[in-house]
């Protein structure tokens, strides 16, 4: 049943002055050593022994190298009641790795045959040649453990194109139910499926040596539902080493276990590659051995790993998906529904169901392995996903939703676009398992693509548009996206009054004048945003209608705006204006008025009069003006005349002292002639009013 090292028994003393007797692995031919570029598939098995009653140990022992490691006893159907832990030495680092439990929950046989052993699951290690042993009781209670307790290591080899091509026929699978046998086919009906079938690499592609499964292939009538499995094993493997770990699971199945062929129909590492299990053919129902008492109605798939904490990558949950969904529509079956299976053996699951052999029990049509055994298998993580996997496999495409509308612009619920807008998409359920996305105008398919697609370019006709994507599973079931309102357009915004420049109050400087810049733009579908372009940059809303700046007085300098709609359109306007500094030596004079100089005033100087009925008067050609005066607590009044119409009391008196401020102001809709004339109150107390000038806009 299996091939082994020579062994040389040796002796070690332990704790409380017991001695442990072990055995090693001699020197074999050389097959196996490190650097070769062909290396054969290898079992060994090193006996566990023990003078302590209840406990069993293999020292820190050098091996020939071996990448997979396993503990198994001599019967079958006798379970390993203890805690079964390894460690092993890494074959190109040196060092020993940390202890880790083998799960000891694998499914026995249905039908005992002889040579056939009791066996944890095996559990990936990396290439090593090291190892350390001990299975104890877990409660440590003294009761005998099993007898021929052996830790069976498993080198996976390195074969070669040629090796793996054998030109053998294809042997089968093991029969392990107690219920009665079909009737074997030598030739079973493959009939096609709903959806397409998956890549899936053959045992051949993976090395399989087709001289430990000899016996034919057994077939059921049918497969009913599908079983998923984790494997046991370190998650960090390489996908390159999945054939590897592959043909490790295969001769740990044949060679310490003493089945006829790898227990799983189909196995699929965490990069989403599918792997043959029990050969026969991957379209024939091929009876398994993976699920203790349901294999008779079902196919089994294992992802290589352990999910007990750590969740199943997507690439393998799409594998699965796919797999599961080419086999079980293949006999009509919805992956998503449930299904009546004959227990083929009396036990109880891992939720403590009872079963009795030919009795039906209702399963889902994908269930994992501890459904139907009491067995952590495939872990807390990977069950948890299993109803993502229902989904996929079944369909229709889930979370399918319009990601985004590219050259389009929303407004609320509603999108403008110039009329080529690209529709981007995503779904949850993966590309492989999509047919096809067409994209729907008002109900009708305009584009489409693959599965593998996620966005297309549409050409909508001016007016509004329900646009949305339209999902076909490889099941044929159809899912469409909510749909956005999208509204094509070509018509710019209009400016329906032009940008226009008027001087406001604040501080005037040398190089700076308070401004207000005003416009008004409008758009016939829904106007989104005004930018000013020069001489400044800003962007304002819609709903703005003025912003105030500050120009340079003595230049001339030209605003520039740009209304935009959603859509993307727009349309400019733009105008000049020139700020202008009129000192206080520009105007006519009346009356008494003393100049004063300050780095304080406009310009270094002001004028001042206290005299009731004194005046100036200055006379431009401008469309906006700007009084600009000294304030103090003993400032005092002012009346303010605009072509000679007396125009507005002005009152100079402020807490603080200030200087060069823009008090009155005033704007016309055009250029034209004006005159603007200051007369002094004289008011009580505070007579005296300063100016620093005027300001206007031509």
């Amino acid at each position: 049943m299996r091939r082994r090292a020579g062994l040389t028994l040796g002796a070690v003393l332990i704790g409380g002055g017991g001695v442990v007797t072990y055995a090693t692995a001699s020197p074999s031919d050389g097959s196996g050593a490190p650097g070769q570029d062909r290396r054969p598939v290898e079992v060994y098995g090193l006996a566990l022994k023990g003078t302590a009653v209840g406990e069993r140990k293999l020292p820190r022992t050098e091996t020939e190298q071996f990448s997979l490691v396993g503990v198994s006893w001599t019967g079958a159907l006798k379970p390993l009641e203890g805690t079964a832990q390894v460690r092993a030495r890494g074959l190109e680092s040196g060092e020993w790795g940390a202890w880790q439990d083998l799960q000891l929950d694998a499914a026995p046989p249905e039908e005992v045959e002889a040579g056939m052993r009791g066996a944890s699951q095996p559990l990936w290690v990396g290439p090593s040649d090291g190892v350390e042993a001990r299975v104890v009781h877990e409660d440590g209670s003294t009761g005998a453990l099993p007898k021929g307790l052996e830790v069976n290591l498993v080198d996976p080899g390195v074969v070669t194109e040629a090796e793996t091509r054998l030109d053998a026929p294809a042997p089968a699978a093991f029969v392990m139910d107690e219920s009665p046998s079909p009737s074997p086919s030598p030739e079973p009906t493959a009939p096609p499926s709903t959806v397409p079938q998956p890549p899936v690499t053959s045992r051949a592609d993976w090395g399989a040596d087709e001289s430990k499964s000899p016996d034919p292939s057994e077939y059921n009538p049918d497969v009913k539902a599908v079983f998923v499995h984790h494997t046991d094993g370190a998650n960090d493997y390489d996908c390159a080493e999945s054939a590897s770990i592959v043909r490790g699971i295969y001769a740990y199945h044949t060679e310490v276990e003493g089945w006829n062929d790898i227990g799983y129909n189909f196995l699929v590492d965490k990069c989403g590659t599918v792997f043959e299990g029990r050969k026969g053919g991957i379209d024939r129902p091929v009876l398994g051995a993976h699920t203790y008492g349901f294999n008779r109605e079902s196919a089994g798939i294992a992802v290589l790993g352990t999910h007990v904490s750590g969740a199943a990558s997507t690439a393998a949950l799409t594998s699965v998906a796919r797999v599961t969904a080419w086999k079980l529509g293949q006999y009509g079956a919805d992956p998503a529904g449930t299904v009546q299976l004959t227990a083929g053996a009396t036990q109880r699951n891992y939720f403590s169901a009872q079963f009795t052999a030919g009795e039906q029990y209702t399963f889902r049509r994908v269930s994992g392995h501890r459904d139907g055994f009491n067995t952590q298998c495939p872990g807390d993580a990977l069950y948890a996903q299993l109803p993502t996997v229902r989904t996929w496999a079944a369909g229709p495409v889930d979370g399918l939703r319009i990601a985004s509308l590219t050259d389009a612009t929303a407004k609320g619920s509603t999108y403008y676009t110039k009329g080529t807008p690209v529709v981007r998409w995503a779904a949850t359920t993966p590309a492989a398992l999509i047919k096809r996305y067409d994209v729907l105008v008002d109900g009708q398919a305009v584009a489409a693509t693959s599965g593998a697609g996620y966005a297309k370019r549409i050409t909508l006709t001016p007016g509004s548009h329900a646009v949305t994507v339209r999902a076909t599973h490889q099941s044929g079931a159809v899912t469409t996206a909510t749909p956005l309102t999208v509204v094509a357009e070509t018509t710019a915004p209009v400016f329906t009054a032009a940008p226009t420049l008027g001087l406001r109050t604040g501080t005037v400087y040398t190089g700076s004048a308070p401004v207000t810049l005003s416009w008004k733009a409008t758009d016939d579908q829904a106007l989104r945003q005004v930018r000013l372009l020069t001489p400044q940059a800003a962007t304002f809303s819609a709903a703005a209608y003025l912003s105030n700046r500050t120009a340079r007085p003595g230049t001339a300098a030209g605003w520039s705006m740009r209304a935009y709609d959603y859509a993307g359109n727009y349309r400019d306007a733009a105008v000049t204006y020139t700020p202008v500094v009129l000192q206080e030596s520009a105007a006519v004079r009346t009356g008494s008025w003393s100049a004063r100089s300050s780095s304080s005033y406009l310009g270094g100087r002001s004028y001042s009069s206290a005299s009731k009925g004194a005046s100036l008067t200055w006379t431009f050609t401008g469309r906006s003006a700007a009084w600009v005066v000294s304030r103090a607590s003993s400032s005092g009044q002012a009346y303010v005349y605009v072509d000679g119409v007396k125009a507005a009391t002005v009152d100079l008196r402020s807490s603080a002292t200030s200087y060069r401020q823009a008090i009155w102001t005033r704007t016309w809709s055009a250029n034209a002639r004006h005159t603007v004339k200051i007369v002094v109150v004289g008011t009580s107390g505070r007579p005296t009013v300063t100016t620093d000038g005027l300001v206007y806009i031509r």
